[in-house]
């Protein structure tokens, strides 16, 4: 078993796709601007993030056409130099939550919200300096 994604059910695709793409520097699959669908890698690893247009998936599980309330997922990037990344991505209009901070003595973190609302967390993983 090999974990290919993680999916974000979004009403407002075409903001989503504006802040993963170019606000947080992901690169898309597909270039799918408009969506129903778009998978986003970052430029190491083979993990991505993925968004799937609400509505669609609505007309598969009716229960989705419901509204999403309440923070129903974190999305989490490892960040080698949270600073820089931040000061990149505030400069690109992403607005901050919280941080650059230290959440334990191993980690630092900064959180912000996509259109959407749902959380990101940026981690800067210290043990790993040498």
């Amino acid at each position: 078993m090999e974990l290919a994604q993680v999916r974000l059910l979004v009403t407002d695709f075409a903001a989503c796709y504006r802040f993963y793409a170019e606000v947080l520097g992901l690169k898309p699959q597909s270039g799918a601007t408009e969506g129903p669908y778009e998978k986003f890698s970052p430029t190491t690893g083979s993990a991505g993030i993925a968004l799937q247009d609400r509505a669609m998936m609505a007309g598969i599980l009716g229960e989705l056409g419901d509204a999403a309330s309440g923070h129903r997922s974190l999305v989490v990037l490892r960040i080698d130099d949270l600073d820089s990344y931040v000061e990149q991505i505030t400069s690109r209009g992403a607005r901050l939550l919280h941080g650059p901070a230290p959440m334990t003595d191993r980690m630092r973190v900064a959180h912000l919200k996509d259109p959407e609302g749902n959380l990101v967390e940026l981690q800067e993983w210290l043990l790993l300096r040498t």
